[in-house]
């Protein structure tokens, strides 16, 4: 039996002791729906949970005799962690492949994004790309292997979905001005504007327990980036990356990053609808 089979069935184990304790009444229900909600989504953060884990770890107790750079130690746990997840059928593989092009799309922008002085890694390493630590990619991959999973676990199908081009014509434009506003004019406005135009009627149905519930698509891709801006802040208090403004000590990152992190957001939607079509809530 697979690690991935074994959690099934302690979690239906689980969900038959408790249901009836839930049906007493309303409170209980609810009580339990929001308990497997937040479960549901902690393993669906597994991938980035871990190398959260991994990041304030080696800041408070990597030793300074350590054999290996704790950028390269931080590399190679990363492909652990990967390597387990496909091994226990944790992760599948269209999704790893998706996973290895946020890599690739991750590290690329952190390349420009170093040379241009936008944020800096502080310690040495000696498996990297430039100024950039290969395990950065990770940190990209971490957010698509979230999605990738949530989509699976609450079962996500979507009400007035958009055509299919304009979802990709706004991750494209989204993902080009993290390069060009460097040079040009920075569109991130008509971005915001773009993507409200698109997803204003877009809702999207999930289900924790037995209740199927809905959300505005704009909402959750919010939510996301505001969960992402707080793991943000720990990993910039962890040093695994800092902004210019932190090197003289760590200080909280600007909220203005939300922007930043809500378009990346709407890009690894669009890479992960790649093996997880967007179904209509008809369809379930």
């Amino acid at each position: 039996m697979s690690l991935k089979d074994w959690v099934k069935g302690r979690v239906a184990a689980m969900d038959a002791a408790a249901q009836p304790w839930a049906r007493r009444s309303r409170l209980n229900a609810a009580a339990y729906e929001f308990l497997l909600f937040g479960l549901k989504q902690a393993w669906a953060c597994l991938f980035g949970g871990a190398m959260l884990a991994l990041l304030l770890a080696t800041k408070f107790w990597w030793p300074e005799a350590a054999p290996i750079a704790r950028y390269d130690f931080l590399v190679l746990g990363a492909l652990a962690i990967q390597a387990f997840m496909l091994l226990t059928r944790l992760e599948r593989w269209d999704e790893a492949v998706v996973i290895l092009i946020f890599h690739v799309v991750g590290t690329a922008m952190e390349v420009f994004k170093t040379a241009q002085g936008s944020w800096i890694y502080p310690e040495a390493s000696l498996l990297r790309i430039g100024g950039v630590p290969l395990f950065s990619g990770f940190m990209y991959a971490a957010i698509g292997s979230y999605i990738a999973r949530i989509w699976r676990l609450f079962e996500v199908r979507f009400e007035n979905y958009p055509p299919l081009w304009a979802p990709w014509l706004l991750a494209l434009l989204a993902y080009a001005n993290f390069f060009t506003h460097h040079y040009v004019v920075d569109i991130r406005w008509g971005l915001f504007a773009f993507s409200v135009a698109i997803f204003w009627r877009t809702w999207f149905t999930f289900t924790a327990d037995l209740a199927t519930r809905r959300m505005p698509m704009i909402a959750g891709a919010l939510l996301v980036a505001l969960f992402i801006w707080i793991a943000e802040n720990l990993g910039t208090f962890a040093s695994a990356w800092i902004y210019p403004e932190q090197r003289d000590g760590w200080r909280m990152v600007g909220f203005s990053k939300l922007g930043s992190w809500y378009l990346l957001i709407m890009l690894s939607f669009v890479l992960v609808s790649l093996v997880h079509r967007p179904e209509r809530a008809d369809e379930a």
